[in-house]
C-alpha cells in the first residue's frame, strides 16, 4: 500500500510512519511531505492509496488539502491525524471527503482499529 504522510513536523511524519508497520499494516511504500503544496505535488507523483494528514500546516490547512485534492479526483482514502478535533472540524473534514479523524495522541490500536475500517490491514 502507498501512503503519503502530510505533517509540518518531522518528528510527527516518523511516529505515524512507525505505528503504521507496528498497526500490522504490510508492504507499505511510505512518502512525507511536510506542507499541503508538497503534498499535492508528491500525489502527482506517488499516487497514494493513502493519505494522513494533519490539520493544521502553515500555508495551506489540511482540509484546503483535501479540497484540492478532491477537486483534481484523489481517488484514494485521505483522514486526519490531528491534536485538534472539534465538532466544526470533523464535520467539515467529512464534507469534504475524509474518511476519518484520528486525534493525537494515538495509540498503534487506535490506529488499527479506525484504519482497519477504510483499508485492508496486512495489504
Amino acid at each position: 500500500m502507498r501512503v503519503l504522510i502530510v505533517d509540518d513536523s518531522k518528528a510527527m511524519r516518523m511516529i505515524v510512519a512507525r505505528e503504521l508497520r507496528q498497526a500490522g499494516f504490510a508492504d507499505l511504500v511510505i512518502t512525507e511531505a511536510a506542507s499541503g503544496p508538497e503534498a499535492i505535488d508528491a500525489v502527482g507523483e506517488f499516487s497514494p492509496e493513502l493519505i494522513l494528514s494533519d490539520w493544521n500546516m502553515p500555508g495551506m490547512s489540511g482540509l484546503e488539502l483535501l479540497q484540492a485534492l478532491s477537486a483534481k479526483g484523489f481517488p484514494g482514502v485521505f483522514g486526519f491525524i490531528t491534536t485538534e478535533a472539534s465538532a466544526e472540524m470533523r464535520s467539515a473534514a467529512e464534507g469534504a471527503g475524509s474518511r476519518f479523524f484520528i486525534t493525537k495522541p494515538f495509540t498503534t490500536d487506535v490506529l488499527r482499529d479506525v484504519l482497519a475500517g477504510v483499508v485492508a490491514v496486512g495489504s
